[in-house]
């Protein structure tokens, strides 16, 4: 059997129905031409963000492709979530040391059933040879002014986060094995992106960002950018039921704040607003709970259910000093 080109790559397993995006209102042109052509309607603007998947750094050797496929664009959707942002589309870089049809029929499987998930589908990209890297870039719209940024966080504001954390971070450790690997795989492979409830909270919340790195890390983020602090109820954090049954409460705890890779969301907004976060959070049907306050101080300070303030050793992943 011949060996495959590049374009024959392209067009076997990318630009195939479900996956490769369509002409239509927004997307002029999609795979095919140099670039690929978006309409940005009236009183919109465009998200755009990008993540990178390097193999045995941000994923294990011979992870299964078809889960792999839809980590590598769910992750990046939660950006968008982060933002308010409603998905248009994606790009693709994508190096692999050989090609191996297999692997290429699974990705895309797994790619294919994400795109069609979230509707955001492939607007093109590129492929070449070297370790295996997953680079892909969404694209999404958001209406004028209403974009969830980490600066726009007051004193006074309610913190709320969404869904439960901590499971995604045990699967990477994996030390648990009598926890069912399947749900670990679940966690870490098919994280949920939060867009009906970023899309919604557009214009009602103050502020957004996706937990990524950690819960600690991911609100200092937006407390630098706000140049404000926070005030945490540890009480109020929602672990994951099943983190909570695999080890004591104050790992499962320092794990949920610390360990990342929930992709769930962490937004502010105004006390004002309390009952139309809920109402929001019930109607897309998202767990959301008010896990503390914006203030003027600097810094995070974590309070325990008697009211002690509590530190924990680190607040989260760091690319460079892993």
């Amino acid at each position: 059997m011949p060996r495959l080109s590049e374009f024959d790559i392209i067009k076997t397993f990318f630009n195939q129905p479900g996956l490769g995006a369509r002409p239509g209102e927004i997307t002029r042109l999609g795979i095919g031409d140099d670039c690929a052509l978006l309409s940005v309607p009236p009183g919109k603007e465009l998200a755009l963000s990008m993540d990178t998947l390097v193999e045995k750094i941000h994923f294990p050797e011979n992870a299964p492709p078809e889960l792999l496929a839809w980590r590598a664009l769910s992750v990046n959707l939660s950006d968008l979530a982060a933002m308010g942002a409603t998905p248009v589309g994606f790009t693709l870089s994508l190096a692999m040391p050989a090609v191996n049809e297999s692997w290429l029929q699974q990705f895309s499987t797994g790619l294919k059933n994400c795109a069609e998930k979230f509707h955001c589908h492939l607007l093109g990209g590129d492929t070449t040879r070297g370790p295996l890297t997953i680079t892909i870039q969404v694209h999404g719209l958001v209406s004028s002014g209403q974009a969830l940024v980490r600066s726009g966080a007051s004193a006074g504001d309610n913190i709320y986060v969404s869904g439960s954390l901590g499971l995604a971070a045990l699967s990477i450790t994996r030390f648990d094995e009598a926890l069912d690997q399947s749900l670990l795989d679940e966690a870490f492979y098919k994280p949920v992106p939060r867009l009906a409830l970023g899309s919604g909270a557009a214009g009602l919340a103050s502020a957004g960002i996706d937990i990524s790195d950690g819960l600690l890390a991911d609100l200092g983020h937006v407390c630098l950018a706000s140049s404000k602090g926070a005030e945490l109820q540890l009480a109020d954090i929602p672990v994951s039921p099943s983190l909570e049954k695999s080890m004591n409460a104050e790992e499962a705890l320092a794990l949920a704040l610390t360990g990342g890779d929930d992709y769930e969301l962490i937004l502010t907004a105004p006390p004002s607003r309390e009952d139309e976060m809920q109402t929001l959070a019930q109607s897309v049907d998202t767990p959301l709970v008010c896990i503390g306050k914006i203030t003027d101080a600097e810094g995070i300070t974590c309070f325990d259910g008697l009211g002690e303030q509590r530190t924990f050793q680190k607040s989260g992943y760091q690319h460079f000093n892993a």
